[in-house]
């Protein structure tokens, strides 16, 4: 099995709202965090990211990469996007 190429994995993640509702991290079991933008679902708790293929979540520790430092960090320090209540 291939690596996937840039492209695929900038391809808008369609997910329904529902369906993060009942993912939870296979470690923490602790709720996901959708990153739209790097195709991933991030569980802060367990500092991994698990990456989001075609559309389907792999959450499988071998698959997941180690948030750094800064990510986390990020997340306890968050920057607003000019108000709309999303964290960028």
């Amino acid at each position: 099995m291939s690596a996937p190429g840039p492209d695929e994995q900038k391809a808008p993640v369609p997910f329904d709202p529902r369906v993060m509702q009942m993912l939870v991290c296979p470690l923490t079991k602790t709720q996901l965090t959708l990153d739209r933008e790097k195709c991933e679902l991030i569980s802060y708790a367990a500092r991994l990211a698990f990456p989001i293929r075609k559309g389907i979540p792999l959450l499988f520790v071998g698959e997941a990469r180690h948030l750094t430092d800064e990510e986390v960090e990020a997340r306890r320090h968050p920057v607003h996007d000019g108000g709309t209540g999303e964290l960028s």
